[in-house]
């Protein structure tokens, strides 16, 4: 049995928070008020979550018990005894996410005339065309493998659908069983789409139909038994920078040995014969309970296929168009406008075209002199980084690019090596640190012959098409104190230079936790004044002990606080004598909900901040951060007014964190609280069918915000070393 120890009375468990949120989404792939299709797309997040979950968390986990780690984490638990818990709570969602598809999702996809079919329920005119396609387009990307002492078993990659086969040779009927494996083209999609009536979709696993043709591949032999089978394996990126001969380079070769790390994971049809699970489990050296058998197709992560094949708008969320940006007549430009005051947008109510159009502008601008930029996910065809490109002909242009952004090296050291080419100064941050500020700034000689820096400051990656599905604000200013200072942080990037103050920036690793925490004492020196004190924070993730501990104590002094935390938080709300005037809420939408906005009441002169970080130990000490101070009294209201007050009224999508890491739906915890969905609003509210008059009292008690005014710059906090634990 575990300890019970300090830390586990004041946190709970990382791995369990982080179960907690992907069983939060599965409840919306359960959930019948959302669209069909959405509910299947919803289903596949869970997946891929789990899959990553998995080769980074899971596996770091085992290495950790293997380097020999006895050090208990946050909630008091051994590696060891973490991971226990961890993969026994792993088999209970497996069996969830495959009750929720054979039980709910197959049923009522079948009643809308979307059949996922069996070999033995095709018609002969199916049967003719799968045959034709297998021959066509399938076979000539097999490669039969059969495993002897002339044939050793395949290095299979990682994540790779195959096939394993029981074979028996004809020659030899009492011989020994010979095991085969057959791996699924990743070319092909793992659907065939059958011949149906008009709005009728009919569909064929890809395994099943390469299992009705293997007596032809293995001619000779006798197939006993088949099963499709996965393997995943260890991704996390390990090397010794001063061996490389450049990160590129390095990160380059980390990627091809990804697909050969240890195998973690096991996943195989649950009919599979015992034998070839035995034999599968030995030879990728895997335990017992690393082997997950699930009751329908393996990879429920490929089942996002129907959501893009489909079409039936009328099974999907209704569609919505992101508003626009509009200029003042006054304005012949962003330049303009922004010289009158900044822009705050809140994606994807508000278009990122409007983001791609400042890059794009500054890049075909002549007065435009010089371009930089930061990096850390972006999408293949990105038109910011074509935009850099375009720009580097002509003027100075910087790219700081993080190749280390996981499951995205790829992509950024192909931009890396194109912008390279074209001209472009390409840089890749402080070693040690990854980059994930999200920064660009353009410096233009004006009309009056002023020289001025406008920036974009953003909480989201510049990836035009996750930024149709993400929440997250972007800010555009010509604040010259704000530009100043991102000038700065680009020189911290490329230099290493540092200065003693960034504010009003917070820049991690250097200033960004001491000031958070000193901003959060503050909020307590005014509780005990008497005055407004009050704390709203909306971040991904809530894991930093010393954050937490300091919200603790702001909450014994009188301090009301509201996190909106999307994933893990390892806080425990609502502990009398300890957490009591702290309230945690998770929000699971159609939009993944990204944004970072930290706002304090300080005894009635607000201050909020938006940035690029969490409350994690990764973003306030290992990488690069910046949160930035929204001083524009429209944009302040904008927050203070709409977007905090709606998530905090939301009693639809939002679920409220219990003590002990549970969470529960708004929604039964607050019976008379009238239906208010904060995503559903603020698509109306964008679209101007609807107003703020819309949005209820929040249903949780808290103190009215203070109206906001005209922020000061904070000052600077006192120099406490934040707890850097992990």
């Amino acid at each position: 049995m575990a300890r019970t120890s300090h830390k586990q009375k004041l946190f709970n468990g990382r791995d369990h928070s982080w179960m907690q949120f992907n069983g939060r989404v599965l409840e919306e792939a359960e959930d019948p008020s959302n669209p069909l299709l959405e509910r299947v797309k919803f289903l596949a997040i869970t997946a891929n979550n789990l899959d990553e979950y998995v080769e980074v968390r899971q596996a770091g986990l085992m290495q950790r018990i293997e380097d020999g780690y006895r050090e208990p984490g946050y909630d008091g638990l051994r590696p060891d005894e973490s991971l226990a818990v961890l993969t026994a709570e792993i088999h209970e969602f497996v069996a969830a996410q495959y009750r929720c598809w054979n039980q709910k999702l197959l049923p009522e996809l079948r009643k809308h005339g979307i059949r996922l079919l069996v070999w033995k329920e095709l018609d002969e005119e199916a049967r003719a065309y799968a045959q034709s396609y297998f021959q066509r387009e399938v076979d000539p990307l097999l490669t039969p493998i059969s495993i002897d002492p002339a044939h050793p078993f395949p290095r299979v990659l990682n994540k790779a659908l195959c096939l394993a086969l029981l074979l028996r040779p004809k020659r030899r009927s009492s011989g020994p069983q010979v095991l085969g494996v057959v791996t699924v083209p990743r070319a092909l999609p793992r659907f065939v789409r059958l011949p149906a009536a008009d709005g009728k979709f009919d569909y064929l696993l890809l395994q099943d139909l390469i299992a009705q043709n293997l007596g032809g591949m293995y001619r000779g032999y006798e197939v006993l038994g088949h099963a499709a089978f996965r393997v995943t394996r260890n991704s996390n990126l390990y090397f010794e920078e001063e061996e490389a001969r450049s990160l590129l380079e390095t990160i380059r070769v980390e990627l091809h040995n990804r697909r050969k790390g240890d195998a973690v994971r096991l996943e195989i049809e649950s009919t599979a014969d015992p034998e070839i699970v035995e034999r599968l489990r030995v030879n990728f050296e895997l335990e017992e309970d690393q082997v997950l058998r699930g009751e329908g197709p393996v990879n429920l992560s490929r089942l996002m296929f129907f959501y893009g094949d489909v079409r039936r708008p009328d099974l999907k969320f209704p569609s919505f168009t992101p508003k626009p940006l509009h200029l003042s007549r006054k304005s012949a430009n962003i330049f303009d406008e922004l010289r009158q005051h900044d822009i705050l947008l809140h994606h994807p109510y508000d278009s990122y075209d409007s983001v791609v159009d400042f890059i794009q502008q500054g890049a075909k601008d002549p007065a435009v002199l010089s371009m930089k930029q930061t990096l850390y996910r972006t999408s293949n065809d990105s038109p910011i980084c074509l935009a850099l490109t375009e720009a580097a002909a002509t003027k100075e242009t910087t790219l700081v690019v993080e190749l280390m952004a996981r499951f995205d090296e790829a992509s950024n050291i192909r931009w890396a090596r194109n912008m390279e080419d074209a001209g472009v100064q390409v840089f890749h941050g402080v070693v040690g640190l990854k980059t994930h500020c999200k920064l660009a700034m353009l410096v233009r000689r004006d009309e009056d012959g002023q020289t001025r820096r406008y920036c974009h400051l953003g909480t989201g990656n510049y990836n035009h098409d996750t930024a149709r599905f993400y929440t997250d604000l972007s800010l555009l200013t010509c604040d010259a104190q704000i530009t100043e200072r991102v000038h700065m942080v680009f020189n911290y990037l490329t230099a290493h230079a540092e200065i003693d103050d960034y504010r009003p920036l917070l820049v991690a690793p250097l200033t960004m936790a001491e000031s958070f925490l000193g901003l959060i004492r503050r909020e307590q020196e005014h509780a005990q004044a008497g005055r407004p004190a009050h704390i709203v924070a909306k971040m991904n993730a809530l894991l930093e002990p010393s954050v937490i501990e300091a919200l603790y104590q702001a909450s014994r002094d009188g301090v009301e606080i509201d996190l909106i935390v999307r994933g893990l938080s390892i806080l425990r709300p609502g502990l009398k004598g300890l957490s009591d005037r702290i309230r945690v809420r998770s929000i699971v939408g159609r939009f993944l909900e990204h944004s970072r906005i930290f706002h304090f009441a300080n005894g009635g002169n607000d201050e909020i901040y938006l940035g690029s970080a969490d409350w994690m130990p990764r973003n306030l000490f290992e990488r690069c951060e910046v949160a930035f101070p929204v001083r524009d009294l429209a944009a302040l209201a904008r927050i203070h007014d709409e977007i905090l007050p709606a998530y905090l009224a939301d009693t639809v999508k939002a679920r409220l964190q219990q003590p002990d890491g549970s969470y529960l739906r708004a929604s039964k915890l607050l019976n008379d609280a009238p239906p208010f969905a904060s995503q559903d609003f603020l698509m109306q509210l964008a679209e101007g069918k609807a107003g703020l008059d819309a949005i209820p009292t929040p249903p949780v008690p808290k103190p009215a915000f203070p109206k906001p005014r005209a922020a000061k710059p904070p000052a600077k906090a006192p120099a406490k070393k934040a707890s850097a634990a992990d």
